[in-house]
């Protein structure tokens, strides 16, 4: 499988958010940022798609004990696996995501123990992110922009009206600012930019406002 055939299988898969930041990468980043959007995006759908968690849950097994291998022993054909082969071996450290994805099988309303476990988790894959392009002196940095985002879009997709006040309440005790980052990392600013477009105006097709697209695009090429 070319390396642009596994960019085409997975693009498909991204919601816009993610296409729009994935944009901004540089080409060095691209594959690397694009397999671990698509690994959130996967996970998420196992979740989505399961009817009871003990499904969900055997699901993310997979996906964790996969994780935990080497590279060499993953099967052939998995366009995600064969892009996580870009992280150099370092793909390890996103089994936190899928513990962190793992956290929302419980039963409604989720305690907010288990949403901050996938607040962590996330931004912990995006720490990983960093160290996995080179940048390991921005892992806190990065780690720092996944918590964010993972909050700001948590809160406007969290059905269970309890769920959703307490992430909102997670954001709200937050003082830590965004952070800058490298430029190999913005794609990173530009999906917490868009999600706290969509949390401000309430609706998805707040981030494909022209105000958000303009906003994409300064965190994108300028960094702030």
């Amino acid at each position: 499988m070319s390396k642009n055939d596994i960019e085409e299988a997975l693009l498909a898969t991204l919601p816009l958010s993610q296409r729009l930041a994935l944009a901004y990468a540089p080409s060095a980043a691209r594959l690397p940022t694009l397999a671990v959007f698509a690994l959130d995006t996967r996970l998420a759908g196992l979740l989505r798609h399961s009817k009871e968690p003990m499904l969900a849950q055997l699901r993310l097994a997979w996906w964790r004990e996969s994780l935990e291998r080497d590279a060499s022993e993953w099967p052939a054909g998995e366009p995600l696996l064969a892009a996580l082969r870009s992280w150099n071996g370092q793909h390890k450290a996103l089994s936190a995501l899928v513990d962190g994805w793992e956290a929302l099988t419980g039963a409604a309303p989720l305690p907010p123990e288990a949403l901050a476990q996938m607040v962590e988790g996330r931004g912990a894959a995006f720490g990983a992110l960093a160290s996995a392009l080179g940048r390991p002196e921005e892992a806190q940095a990065a780690a720092t922009i996944g918590r964010k985002w993972a909050m700001t879009d948590l809160a406007t997709r969290l059905r269970d009206k309890n769920e959703s006040e307490a992430v909102r309440v997670m954001i709200a005790a937050d003082d830590r600012r965004r952070p800058r980052v490298s430029r190999s990392l913005r794609p990173l600013l530009v999906l917490h930019g868009l999600a706290q477009t969509r949390l401000a105006r309430g609706a998805e097709k707040g981030a494909q406002s022209p105000a958000a697209l303009l906003k994409a695009m300064r965190l994108g090429i300028l960094g702030f």
